[in-house]
């Protein structure tokens, strides 16, 4: 994906996705506020680029030497994409709102764990996954902005549901359309599986 704009329309697409990651930052605007929270921006970037580096730097050649290993950690990410989809539906309209604060460690853990970071290594950040970080350099840099634009309106999303009544039907909304984002890139991933695995099977 090296056409810039792209790239952008679908790292923002991905990013603004809800998932466990962006949760967990509406919930601490929800519960401590915005300006408290934005510390928590931090914790997400890193995970986020230690995870993206370690994928496309550390795993990267290995998948281009040996593609049956994408195949499977693309399967594998579309299976729990799916998961994480259903999970996310049933929640249904639940409140996005909670007085427990939360914790950075937490957010690091939750991002550095987050699937969205194999679609990134693997399928939206150019070069990285051919072995080419230097060249993946710029993207990355454009990554690292959004992550920050992206997760704080997120933490504004979490803070201005502490004083509205529309809380569960908003967390309702949220949730809904995470899901269906959630099981689109799932597809994502499942057909590019597919489709390598249809090339090596020629």
């Amino acid at each position: 994906m090296i056409d810039p704009v792209a790239f952008i329309l679908a790292a923002l697409t991905l990013l603004a996705t809800p998932g466990p990651t962006n949760t967990l930052l509406a919930m601490s605007g929800a519960a401590a506020g915005l300006r408290p929270s934005l510390r928590l921006l931090g914790a997400e970037l890193g995970g986020y680029m230690i995870s993206i580096l370690t994928l496309g730097v550390v795993l990267g050649p290995l998948v281009k030497d040996n593609p049956a290993v994408g195949i499977v950690l693309k399967a594998a990410c579309a299976t729990y994409l799916i998961w994480l989809a259903v999970k996310l539906w049933r929640e249904g309209s639940s409140s996005l709102v909670s007085s427990s604060p939360v914790k950075f460690r937490r957010v690091f853990t939750t991002t550095l764990l987050n699937p969205k970071a194999v679609i990134f290594a693997f399928v939206i950040v150019p070069h990285l996954a051919e072995g080419r970080p230097l060249q993946a350099i710029p993207y990355l840099a454009g990554l690292c902005a959004l992550i920050f634009l992206v997760g704080g309106s997120w933490i504004a999303l979490g803070a201005g549901l502490r004083a509205r009544s529309g809380d569960i039907q908003i967390g309702g909304w949220v949730r809904r359309i995470g899901a269906g984002a959630l099981v689109v890139f799932a597809a994502i991933l499942g057909s590019s599986a597919w489709s390598t695995a249809a090339a090596m099977a020629h």
